[in-house]
């Protein structure tokens, strides 16, 4: 299951009222630490928590601490200071050398539910939205703002006089879309579902993109790219993030790199060699030097192996260091000093 925030508030959201339940949020690391400022986990009463805070190290005592909201309604602030062997973190044999420091807030009828319902809602409607935690141990003062010009920001910690805000632009999953669906195509659906992504599968092919070879999640789409454009199941394509073309078909390829094009994808990439490509945009308007997009050929990082599974790796890795403004490079460049 993704540790993102919009599934684990799916998860939430049809149980809200069933169980007391925690929002635990980091508002401030130092130092190593293995999620970051703005990581949420949802913990209720039967001990049962979604998303992640840390490896597994942090998440029980957590839970304990958890508990303390529930009796008092307001908010909790705990710290793990693994740079201490006298915090408890040391005790717990947590090694990761950082300082971590989490609010805890309960969620309930009572106080609106800190508004989640409300970014659960947002998030299902594919739109951003700001959300800000007042950092003290009181009652709960959260917010909510939309905007629809939001872009996706690093959460930060705002101080102002005496009062302390973490404020986080909250983004639905990246949206991937999927020309093809052999059998190659298959373990790049599986990771990129894994990661969180919502996924949409193109391929008009009968004996392709069969819902048997898919997760439930995935929205298959049985026509031809050409006739998506215009038409109600075309909707995707506004809120698509990336496109992928790996039919090995010419004709197809062509017309899904059309459909891009149409697209607010920021990313498009096609399996193949640069030869094969050259022959695929000769079946559409488009030439290397005039196609609207970023367009990856061959995509994918440079990962090695031969198998499927290796190259949907690299290819998921490519398009999810594309979208997160990342370079792709080790970061140790251990890969550099062995060479």
């Amino acid at each position: 299951m993704a540790n993102d925030i919009s599934h684990t508030l799916a998860i939430w959201h049809p149980m809200r009222d069933q169980h007391q339940w925690v929002l635990a949020t980091i508002y401030q690391t130092d130092g190593s630490s293995y999620r970051k400022i703005g990581a949420h986990m949802m913990i209720n009463d039967l001990g049962q928590y979604y998303g992640m805070l840390s490896g597994g190290c942090l998440e029980s005592d957590i839970m304990q601490q958890a508990r303390r909201c529930w009796e008092s309604q307001c908010n909790r602030l705990i710290e793990y200071d693994m740079r201490e062997e006298e915090d408890l973190a040391w005790q717990l044999g947590i090694g990761c050398g950082g300082m971590v420091r989490i609010i805890l807030q309960p969620v309930n009828k009572e106080n609106d539910y800190l508004l989640l319902d409300k970014v659960h809602q947002c998030l299902l409607a594919r739109k951003s939205c700001q959300y800000q935690q007042a950092i003290h141990e009181n009652t709960p003062q959260n917010a909510l703002s939309h905007s629809d010009h939001l872009s996706k920001e690093p959460p930060k910690l705002v101080h102002s006089g005496a009062s302390v805000e973490l404020i986080q632009t909250l983004c639905p999953p990246y949206h991937l879309t999927v020309v093809g669906g052999g059998v190659d195509a298959r373990p790049v659906i599986r990771i990129a579902t894994e990661l969180g992504w919502s996924i949409t599968l193109v391929d008009p092919r009968a004996s392709y993109a069969r819902k048997e070879h898919f997760p439930e999640s995935v929205d298959i789409v049985k026509q031809s790219p050409l006739d998506i454009i215009n038409q109600l199941q075309g909707q995707f394509l506004q809120t698509t993030d990336a496109v992928v073309i790996m039919s090995h078909n010419l004709e197809l390829d062509a017309k899904g790199l059309t459909m891009a094009a149409y697209s607010h994808a920021k990313f498009v990439g096609i399996l193949g060699p640069e030869h094969r490509t050259k022959r695929v945009l000769e079946r559409t308007q488009y030439t290397l030097t005039d196609y609207p997009k970023v367009l990856s050929n061959p995509v994918g990082l440079r990962l090695g192996g031969e198998l499927p599974e290796s190259i949907a790796l690299s290819i998921v890795a490519e398009v999810h260091a594309y979208l997160e403004h990342a370079d792709g490079q080790s970061i140790s460049h251990v890969l550099e000093q062995s060479c």
